[in-house]
């Protein structure tokens, strides 16, 4: 009876912690504070101290994908691939679920594509662009990143080498 009493309760808590907490205004605004130290740091390049300052950041906003795509350059100046390849990924995640609140707005599509381009995804880059593409052919900012080729252009940079995985 105890063995299944430990069992729920355990339930209970995972399903809890499952639930996305909510993020405040406060949270937005010292998280705002913390990135603009963070980026302070890179510009020193102290890569741990702007990378534990992007850490907390994003653990207040999980929902800024530019914050994680910082901490995985970050972390890549730090020679951690696998950090980076993990902040890559929730960055793209957080920029998906804004494409989805959003999809009319052409800014979250091109950063998903630009992290798959670090990720090494190229044609999934190019899938998520043509997708949004087709939905919104009248955006103009749209038009202009696929008419200059602009996820072939990244994935053709020699300089995106050193921040991907």
């Amino acid at each position: 009876m105890s063995s299944r009493l430990a069992l729920v309760l355990a339930a209970a808590v995972l399903f809890s912690a499952c639930r996305a907490k909510e993020i405040t205004s406060l949270d937005r605004k010292e998280a705002a504070n913390i990135v603009s130290e963070a980026e302070f740091a890179a510009t020193l390049k102290d890569w741990n101290r702007a990378e534990g300052l992007y850490v907390k950041a994003a653990a207040l906003c999980p929902d800024e994908g530019g914050t994680w795509v910082a901490l995985g350059v970050v972390r890549m100046r730090l020679h951690n691939a696998p950090g980076a390849r993990e902040a890559y990924k929730s960055g793209l995640s957080a920029f998906r679920d804004e494409i989805e609140r959003e999809p009319a707005n052409p800014t979250p599509v091109i950063r998903a594509a630009s992290v798959l381009v670090l990720l090494g995804r190229v044609d999934e880059a190019h899938a998520v662009v043509a997708k949004a593409y087709a939905k919104n052919p009248e955006d103009r900012e749209l038009r202009r990143f696929v008419e200059m080729k602009a996820v072939d252009r990244m994935a053709a940079d020699p300089g995106l080498k050193e921040v991907s995985p």
